[in-house]
Formats: structure tokens, sequence, C-alpha cells
């Protein structure tokens, strides 16, 4: 009898999947590169991937599955490690006597199917499944089980403790401060906390909410911009999850009326991560949030942030000035800090001395003096500022303008000599102009110390994988009020989802940006107290690119998707 590779082999030949000659090469191929053949064939675009897993089908005498419909028994994946089920992208789905049947990603790489018949003992009977699903399946049905038993170590700690009782009808279980600080630290709690924080580190989340419900602990992770709930738990986790997280944090677990604020840092293999807290009393309980600062993912390159080149330019112009103010505008989670860092690598020389004040730090950057606020104690922005001046900088970045006496003494430090940057929460780089006379500052200061406004968004970027290009309807576009030209292609990319990027279609995230330099067209209109709109037209008659005019760009060359761009920015009035 035939062995199975040269059954699949055979198969492809006679059911002119490929041809002998298109065969041979992708063996001599493989040989020499290594890597599974069916992805050797695919990537070639010799073959379907589709049509590949139909007939493979044939071999194995079994139809291919869809392994996110298949419930498995926790038992059975406990058989074969994580890691190796992530190596061969295989899942144990079920097992009978001395017998396994293992769901395969690749049904040609058969070697996988001889280790994993000595690393089990068991007798292996192969099915196929669709690869595109099987990243995210082995990494939620594992992280199903590992979450399971933490939860069932830690019930089984509270009935044996008599102190404690389990919650019941949406009653939260009655337990003593001293009760609640030593759960916290047992290993099933600690577990749970733990692997929760490294889900979201792998995952490159930004933030995490934890957040008690009616019936259940609801965990989220914030990964590109956008909330994907991770996993729900029973109510009877609520506080001992919480006190866990006070307790890493310093804050206090006797504490739960009032909101508070805390931070720690875990190492995660060679790399630390800080972790920002903030804890919300609810009528249902305290909502945790967590900020995560993972400095290894934290790009601070102007040039690869996502600005244009032409913009780029216009900024960097600003930044070689020995003073003035540049200001960040967007809403919060928008990039701002990043870019703030950014511009201070860019001007930080040997030569030239640089003091932040941050609340709080988020990066610590070397060679840079940073100050954290501390309102408690009365170490203020404008407090902060005051002192720093004496310090002689040449070049100050304030994290946020909050009130008339920070943006005064801004001000005032960039008509006095120094390179000042800041962040505004506005919508537009005009918007800003009108932010600051709302405040207070008289317009000749504006025009004497502000040099350009950058207002900005994030947008996530399109899997290069998968995003699939498309032609847009006729009319859509004068609908959605398109900034195309009549004859111009309407060509764009959408997402489509792969085991890359989690099916998602996005990968990563990246800013759209518009840049206005305070020429003397717009220092004329800020004296006359224009309004935004006539601003912006303005600038944009002087070659300022919009925000809906970069995202239209970005959409037009595949970085990201056209919804991305209508869902982070306005139309251009």
């Amino acid at each position: 009898m035939a062995s199975l590779r040269e059954r699949i082999i055979l198969m492809l030949l006679e059911d002119k999947l490929v041809s002998q000659e298109q065969l041979s090469q992708a063996l001599k191929t493989q040989k020499e590169k290594g890597g599974n053949l069916s992805k050797i064939l695919v990537k070639a675009g010799l073959i379907d991937e589709d049509k590949l897993f139909i007939n493979m089908s044939k071999v194995f005498l079994k139809p291919s599955i869809d392994i996110n419909r298949f419930k498995i028994d926790p038992e059975v994946l406990k058989i074969i490690p994580l890691d190796v089920c992530r190596q061969y992208q295989i899942i144990p789905i079920s097992k009978l006597g001395d017998t396994i049947t293992l769901a395969m990603a690749d049904p040609l790489n058969i070697l996988a199917l001889d280790d994993i018949k000595s690393l089990t003992g068991y007798k292996i009977n192969p099915i196929i499944a669709d690869a595109r699903k099987f990243i995210q399946a082995i990494e939620e049905r594992y992280a199903e089980i590992s979450s399971k038993s933490v939860i069932e170590g830690l019930i089984q700690g509270m009935d044996k403790s008599e102190d404690i009782q389990l919650v019941e009808e949406k009653k939260e279980a009655d337990i003593s401060i001293d009760e609640l600080g030593r759960l916290s630290r047992q290993a099933p709690i600690v577990s749970f906390v733990n692997k929760t924080l490294e889900d979201a580190v792998n995952r490159k989340g930004s933030d995490i909410l934890i957040e008690p419900q009616e019936a259940k602990l609801r965990i989220r992770f914030r990964i590109d911009g956008l909330l994907r709930t991770i996993g729900e738990n029973p109510m009877s986790m609520i506080p001992l999850v919480v006190s866990r997280i006070k307790v890493i944090s310093g804050l206090d677990i006797a504490e739960h009326r009032l909101p508070q604020d805390g931070r720690f840092k875990m190492r995660f293999g060679e790399r630390e991560v800080d972790f920002r807290v903030s804890l919300l009393p609810t009528s249902l309980g305290e909502k945790v949030a967590i900020r995560i600062l993972d400095k290894s993912q934290v790009k601070l390159d102007i040039d690869k942030l996502g600005f244009q080149e032409k913009t780029l330019a216009a900024l960097k112009k600003c930044t070689v000035r020995p003073y003035g103010m540049i200001l960040v505008c967007g809403p919060t989670g928008s990039g701002k800090t990043t870019t703030l860092y950014s511009l201070i690598k860019l001007v930080d020389k040997p030569r030239v001395n640089i003091i932040t004040v941050e609340d709080p730090v988020e990066f610590q950057l070397p060679g840079i003096n940073q100050v954290s606020v501390q309102s408690d104690i009365g170490l203020t922005f404008a407090a902060a500022l005051r002192s720093i001046l004496r310090q002689d900088p040449n070049a100050i970045m304030v994290g946020e303008i909050r009130d008339k006496e920070t943006v005064d003494i801004a001000i005032k430090s960039a008509l006095t000599g120094h390179l000042v940057f800041s962040t505004l929460h506005t919508t537009t780089a005009s918007g800003a102009v009108v932010r600051l006379v709302n405040m207070g500052i008289e317009p000749f200061l504006i025009c004497s110390a502000v040099s350009c406004i950058v207002a900005q968004r994030l947008v996530r970027i399109l899997c290069p994988k998968c995003k699939q290009p498309y032609d847009m309807k006729d009319g859509l576009a004068e609908k959605l009020k398109l900034p195309l030209a009549k004859n111009e292609p309407s060509l764009f990319y959408r997402p489509k989802g792969c085991p890359d990027c989690f099916k998602s279609g996005y990968l990563g995230r990246t800013l759209l940006t518009e840049v206005l330099v305070l020429s003397p067209k717009i220092k004329e209109l800020i004296m006359q107290q224009a309004q935004e709109h006539i601003m912006k037209q303005a600038a944009r008659q002087e070659g300022m690119q919009t925000l809906r005019e970069d995202g239209m760009q970005k959409a037009r060359q595949g970085i990201t998707s056209l919804e991305e761009v209508l869902r982070v920015s306005a139309p251009d009035e």
C-alpha cells in the first residue's frame, strides 16, 4: 500500500491541481529552503488553498472540519503541549482508546504525524481543518483550559476557607479585608492575573479593562485601538482580581469608594513592561483600567510614525528654530505622547538641555530630564514649569496643557527663547488656535509664540498578507464626499483576515496628520479672530494636507482601509 506522502502526491497530479514540473520545482524549493510543501504551492500561486483542502479530504477519506465550531474536551487538549501545537499548527480534538484524532492546518506536513506519535505514544487519526483559523483557535482553546484551571483552583480554595462564601444570586461574597489580602497573594489568583497581563502584552494590546457586570466579570483588551472581549468569569472573581491589582500597584485594598491610581512593572522574558492602573468605583463594583506601556512596541522615530514626506519636512523645519511652540492635538489615544517623544528625540543633542514635565512619565528617555506631576503636593504643570525655567533649558516638553496658567507660562517660555512642545485636546489644527483664544491667550501672543500645530489620528494598518483590492462603485465617492477626480481610478483595499492578524484584517497602526504652519496669512487671520473653517481653508490653499486628505492618500496606497479613514476623520467642508 502506498504511503500517505505518496498518496498525496498522486492526488495532486491525478486531480490536475499541479503539473509534474510544478510539483518537482516545489519539492526542490522545499529541499533547498525548507518549509511546508502546501505553503510553497499556495504562495507560488500554483494551487488554490480552498481546493487543496477539499481534495485533501479524499486522501484522508474524511471531510474537513471548521475547528471553531468543534467542541473539544479540555482533557484531550492536555495530551499535547501548547508549544507543540503552535509549532505544527495542530489541535487534538478527541481521544478514543489509544487513538487521538488530530486536526491539522497543513495536510502535507507528514513529519508532524510521526513526531506527535512519538511524543504522545498514541496512534494518530488525522483530519483537515482550515489553516486560516488555526492560530486563533489554538490560542483560544488553550487559554480556556488555562483560565478554567485557575478559576477552579481559586473556587476550591474559597470552599475550604471558613470566612468566605461563594457568590450566589449576583451577591458579592462577604470577605474581610485581611482575608481578601491573603487570598490576593495565593497562587490561583496570582496566576490568573499574571496570565491576563501576559496575554495582553503578547497580543500587543494597549489597554486592559476589567469590568464587573451584573452576573460576570468581563475582561477586554484594546488592540489596535479597538476593544475585544477576551473572557468572562464568575462574579466571585471580582473582589479577588481587583485586590490583586491593588496589591501589585501599591494601592489601598480597603478603599472601595474613591478612585485610585497606581502603577507597577513586570518582566516578560528579557523585556520590562510598565503598567499604569486606574480604579473607578461603579454601582456593580470597582472597574480597573490598565494602560500597557511596552517600550519594545513604541517607535520613537519621527520618520516612521506615518507622516507624509511634505508634511514631515514642514514639521522638521519648525524644530530647528531656536524658539517657538509646537502643539500636537487630537483626542485621547491618538498617539500624541509618542509624537512628542519622537520630536524630543529629534532635537536631542549633547549641547541641548531638555526638560519635560509629564503626568505621569510614561517612558524614561536616556539623557532627558523628566519631571512627574504630583498635584497632591502642589507640583502641578504650572508649578513645575516655573522651576524648570530656572534650570536654563533649551527645549521644554509639557505633557498636556489643561488650564490658562499652564498655557500662559508655556507661551511666555516660547517667547523668551525656548523651544516648547506640548499637547492640546482639539479635533483639528486650526481648532487649536480657537481653543487658545478661548483659554484667554491674546491673538498677538499666539502669532508670536506658536510655530506650528499638528493634528493627528491613529488608524489601523491593513494586514499586508490578506488585504484585498476592490473598485469603488460609481457615485459612491461623490456620496461620501471623497476628494477624487472624475477620471481618477477608484481602487481601494479592504481587510480579509488571516492567522497572522488574528482574523481581524489589520496589523498595527499608523498616523493620519495635518500640520498647520503659522504663515503670515494664517497669522493675519488669527489677529482678525477668523473662524476655524476660514483658517483651515486658507491653510489648504497654502498646501496643508488635511486629516481626510492624508487618510485618502494612505487608503489609495493600500496602507489602511477607506472605512478606517472615514471612522476617524471628518469631511473637509
